[in-house]
């Protein structure tokens, strides 16, 4: 069998063959699980060399974000599912409105959990997509695809530059034509996947690994992380108002029933509640002050924060 080369016309690195896995198939199934387990190494060892420009990435998208812009997540395939999932995570990690960050994918949200047929070649449809969508200069859309030639991510982000928007690629095929049209490429160079093609495996994790970076580096910038803690979660069921619980205890230093007593008289607000503890002001005071410091616990406790955790309490399990 011709094993095609990097030059060769149509093929990209995650379509070469691996020769570190090339008798995959003869292999026990623990061998098997090891070669996959060092491939993804790889994976992580490609993220490190673009972490300046995941850094860039992240502060557009702080920077769109505090001016009132959307974040738009597109992809097909594995890569829409990822950026579903990030889209998804954000409201309940960073207590985001979910208007504020999509996921668009090729073959709607029937393509989630079903392939949708030619729906990732299609670069009209990434375009009348966007444009449902309504897409402005005011807003961000990163583009996800393994092999930066995927028609509806390239349609999606064309469209997204003809409106204005500012747009970032991710992908795991370096110096693609499509890096010319975005703002910020992030093009972790993955290489051939332990099964040829398969790029839900080393470029499918580079691109969520990226992603998560992405995204928790922007809500870092805009406030909503306390030292390491989620202070705009949203508290929706029983293990998540014990977490809040926690966090407001660790933040504010002190005991669990303080702590639960704070975060009910802020009508479960964490950010207010660790304020109404920290400052000793009452609840409505609180609520204030984090306003008039546009939501940043750090500054509105000013010179009484301290990074949480430098008390004797623990945050314990979640």
């Amino acid at each position: 069998m011709r094993r095609p080369e990097r030059e060769d016309a149509g093929v990209w690195s995650t379509e070469l063959v691996n020769p570190r896995t090339a008798d995959l198939d003869g292999r026990t199934t623990l061998e098997v699980v090891r070669a996959l387990h060092a491939e993804d190494h790889a994976a992580v060892s490609a993220v490190d060399a673009v972490l300046d420009q995941v850094a860039k990435a992240a502060e557009l998208a702080a920077d769109v974000y505090r001016r009132g812009g959307r974040w738009l997540f597109v992809g097909a395939g594995t890569s829409g599912r990822i950026a579903a999932a990030e889209a998804a995570e954000c409201p309940p990690t960073f207590g985001t409105p979910p208007e504020r960050i999509l996921a668009v994918m090729a073959g709607g949200g029937e393509a989630l959990w079903r392939p949708v047929e030619g729906a990732e070649d299609d670069l009209a449809a990434g375009q009348r997509d966007l444009a449902a969508l309504g897409v402005t200069a005011a807003d961000l859309v990163i583009g996800l695809t393994a092999s930066a030639r995927t028609p509806y991510v390239l349609g999606a982000l064309r469209h997204a530059r003809a409106a204005g928007a500012r747009t970032v690629l991710v992908t795991a095929a370096p110096g693609s034509p499509l890096a010319r049209e975005v703002d910020i490429a992030v093009e972790p160079d993955t290489g051939p996947e332990a099964v040829l093609g398969s790029t839900r495996l080393k470029a499918g994790t580079a691109q969520k690994l990226v992603a998560n970076m992405l995204t928790t580096a922007a809500m870092v910038r805009l406030g909503r992380v306390y030292g390491n803690l989620m202070v705009n979660m949203q508290t929706t069921n029983r293990k998540l108002r014990g977490r809040a619980v926690r966090v407001v205890a660790l933040a504010a230093d002190v005991d669990p029933a303080a702590a639960s007593a704070a975060l009910d008289a802020a009508q479960g607000d964490i950010k207010v509640a660790i304020t109404h503890l920290v400052l000793r002001i009452p609840v409505d005071a609180a609520a204030r002050r984090l306003e008039e410091c546009d939501g940043n616990l750090r500054a509105a406790l000013g010179a009484r924060s301290s990074p949480p955790g430098a008390g004797r309490r623990t945050l314990g399990r979640t």
